[in-house]
């Protein structure tokens, strides 16, 4: 059975860095999928870009952007998810190959805007393939449905466990099928 991980936490808490953390000490693992990171302007956060782990990069979304949809003060490129976001999960969920793991940064308002992004997190959910995605903590529909599924392993991302988190979930993912247990 494939692992299933979503970390939760508050904005803030460090979710992109654990989450580009535990790629980097998984070099031996097929990964795909993209992180996240807020973009600053004088100190002010002003803006979001999405980066894959292919190393692409575009602003997701920014304060000039009009939108539609806006969340917040930030209009939101729809554009950049279908087609970094997309790009980067559709593989995964679409190949059985064995060995593939998926990092997504995050099931947030801007990503979860778009519907075919919520069909692919659906279908990845849904495929034999290894999954660690970041979450917040907020009420989400799309998520809190996630979050009580019994084959999805929801972990309360902390300053307390922040740094430490990474190295435990990579040595559970090192192999893939390594990880599996009774079922």
């Amino acid at each position: 059975m494939p692992t299933r991980i979503l970390l939760e936490a508050r904005p803030g808490a460090g979710k992109t860095t654990a989450l580009r953390r535990l790629a980097a000490l998984l070099p031996t693992r097929a990964a795909t999928g993209f992180t996240t990171e807020e973009i600053r302007q004088s100190g002010a956060r002003v803006g979001f870009a999405l980066e894959t782990l292919a190393g692409q990069r575009q602003v997701l979304a920014h304060v000039d952007l009009p939108g539609p949809p806006r969340v917040g003060k930030y209009g939101v490129d729809l554009g950049v998810m279908e087609r970094l976001a997309l790009q980067s999960l559709r593989p995964a969920a679409t190949d059985e190959a064995p060995g593939r793991l998926v990092l997504i940064d995050e099931l947030g308002r801007m990503e979860l805007a778009c519907t075919a992004f919520r069909d692919a997190v659906e279908a990845l959910f849904a495929a034999e393939v290894d999954v660690v995605a970041t979450v917040h903590a907020h009420r989400d529909p799309f998520t809190d449905a996630l979050k009580r599924r019994t084959d999805i392993e929801v972990i309360p991302l902390t300053p307390a466990n922040r740094d430490a988190l990474p190295g435990e979930l990579a040595s559970r993912l090192q192999q893939p099928g390594a990880h599996e247990g009774p079922g």
